[in-house]
């Protein structure tokens, strides 16, 4: 659950809960960074979660809220107010001053002279040193680390500080080896790292904050993709189940950047390049990562990691880039899935409606786009792929989908089902069958919230411009259905992926077995895996 803006009577706050320094509110305005680690320090107490949680069951029960955020049955036990140490609106915070009621309203009543808060509590700037305890016990397993190693650590002795320390992926320890080892000597001390760790704090945070501050350049607030390809190499030199790749380092990169691609598809979710630190805790992306770390077959990793989906998608490329130079345009995306796409979407996709391509020749889409367009294309039932799709079909960018526009796009569908014999389905019947299924809130248009509230809504474009996924939902594939009722927490990609890997996998044996040996490859007409 994220809390956006809590606002309380700090009549019960206690002031030792958040160590911060005696700021004056301009002191705020002028490093609005203060502010935010302020919000996310009280976020952190487990007196506020208490608190809210409070709140939320008396909103259940329908006990009345009043104006400043606290219960009605809180007030009146005058023992259950949330601590508030931020103003209502847009403004800084400031530091609680008296039991009378909100900063805000003091502030309004009082003359300046008589703002100076009567309380003295301390910021530190990467949050509250960890407790006695736990700094004792952390020590303690430093000093066994790093004992018989006066010198320091190699890189390569680093790995069991990683995962028994740090509590981190083991493939992370390049990373944090060297964002202690700022002077490339190749050696960590005891010290240094201790000054790191524990001194920075960073003992404290929570697994996402740690990566996040491991990855991110220095005088960034986000994450690029740059910075997960340090990590990314790792995994491929270290894990086990992808040790077949150290002799084609090429596809060691190819896959690299694939996982990447496919993080910051799903998590990046502004689609700007920068993925953010309430980003990185709002996905899966931890939970995959410690996943990979301790699943020795990659390929059940399904999220981000599998090798299987890379080869799928990959090998999706590299058949529709017949001239192999790493590019892809209209022609060859009408290929794809046999033809199953209307030229009109393709149109769509390659004016960069729903996504900018990275590629730098006009008219063409590189491997990116590429992984964007196919993970978009085979999972309709996630938002991302929802966003991009309905950007296509929205023709002038108004944020609703019309029967006007709906009806431009099944045109084409109409018109080849014509064409191969299909029993055509016309649009009047089609546009009664997408609003029994999606129930949209207003009659008259669609819209993205419409979509993302039914579990249908992917069959939506699948109608519009993919024939053969709309003649297999007309169909009820029963195959498909039977897939779908075995795993339910399989995704549509993941399922998809599992049948084209068999699929890929049966045609290469097949090749093999023509040519008599599985050691001849030519490499000039198809990609070496």
């Amino acid at each position: 659950m994220d809390i956006d803006a809590v606002v309380g009577d700090v009549g019960s706050f206690d002031p030792e809960l958040l160590q911060l320094p005696e700021l004056s509110p301009f002191a705020l305005k002028a490093s609005p960074q203060i502010a935010e680690d302020l919000y996310a320090q009280w976020l952190s107490l487990p007196q506020t979660g208490r608190l809210v949680k409070s709140l939320i069951d008396d909103a259940t029960a329908g006990i009345p809220i009043n104006a400043l955020g606290n219960s009605s049955s809180a007030n009146a036990a005058g023992s259950n107010s949330l601590p508030s140490m931020f103003q209502a609106g847009s403004t800084p915070p400031l530091s609680p001053r008296s039991s009378s009621g909100s900063p805000r309203f003091s502030k309004l009543k009082t003359s300046p002279s008589s703002l100076r808060s009567p309380l003295k509590v301390f910021y530190f700037q990467n949050g509250r040193p960890p407790p006695k305890e736990l700094q004792e016990h952390c020590l303690s397993r430093i000093n066994d680390l790093f004992g018989g190693h006066m010198d320091g650590l190699q890189l390569h002795e680093f790995k069991l500080v990683s995962k028994e320390l740090c509590k981190l992926p083991t493939f992370f320890s390049s990373a944090i080896f060297k964002k202690i080892d700022t002077s490339c000597s190749g050696i960590v001390t005891r010290d240094a790292f201790v000054r790191y760790w524990v001194d920075g704090n960073m003992l404290t945070m929570d697994t996402a904050t740690q990566i996040f501050k491991i990855l991110k350049q220095s005088d960034s607030n986000y994450l690029t993709q740059v910075d997960f390809k340090p990590i990314l190499l790792e995994l491929v030199a270290t894990h086990p189940g992808l040790e077949f790749l150290h002799g084609t380092p090429e596809f060691q990169e190819r896959y690299a950047e694939t996982v990447i691609y496919r993080i910051f598809y799903y998590i990046n979710r502004s689609g700007n390049g920068r993925l953010t630190l309430r980003e990185l805790k709002r996905g899966n992306l931890i939970a995959a990562m410690q996943h990979a770390d301790e699943e020795e077959d990659i390929n059940k990793v399904l999220r981000y990691f599998s090798y299987e989906h890379f080869y799928v998608i990959y090998c999706k490329f590299w058949e529709l880039d017949t001239d192999h130079d790493f590019l892809i345009d209209k022609e060859n995306l009408i290929r794809y899935g046999n033809h199953a796409l209307t030229y009109r979407i393709v149109d769509r996709v390659f004016s960069q409606i729903p996504r900018k391509f990275t590629s730098k020749v006009e008219g063409k889409m590189g491997y990116e786009d590429f992984v964007y367009f196919m993970l978009s294309e085979e999972d309709k039932s996630c938002e991302p792929s929802l966003e991009y799709w309905f950007k296509c079909i929205d023709l002038d960018g108004n944020g609703v989908l019309t029967p006007n526009e709906l009806q431009f796009f099944y045109e084409e569908q109409l018109h080849r089902m014509e064409c191969m014999a299909q029993e055509p389905v016309l649009f009047e019947d089609i546009l009664c069958q997408i609003v029994d299924m999606i129930a949209p809130e207003r009659e008259g248009y669609l819209t993205l919230a419409d979509l993302k509230g039914c579990k249908l809504s992917g069959n939506v474009f699948n109608i519009l411009f993919n024939l053969n996924k709309f003649i297999a939902f007309e169909s009820r594939d029963p195959f498909l259905i039977r897939q779908e009722r075995e795993d339910p927490t399989l995704t549509e990609w993941d399922r998809f992926a599992h049948r084209e890997y068999i699929r890929l996998s049966m045609e290469e044996d097949g090749e093999n077995a023509s040519n008599g040996s599985v050691e001849v490859w030519d490499e000039s007409l198809e990609a070496p895996f």
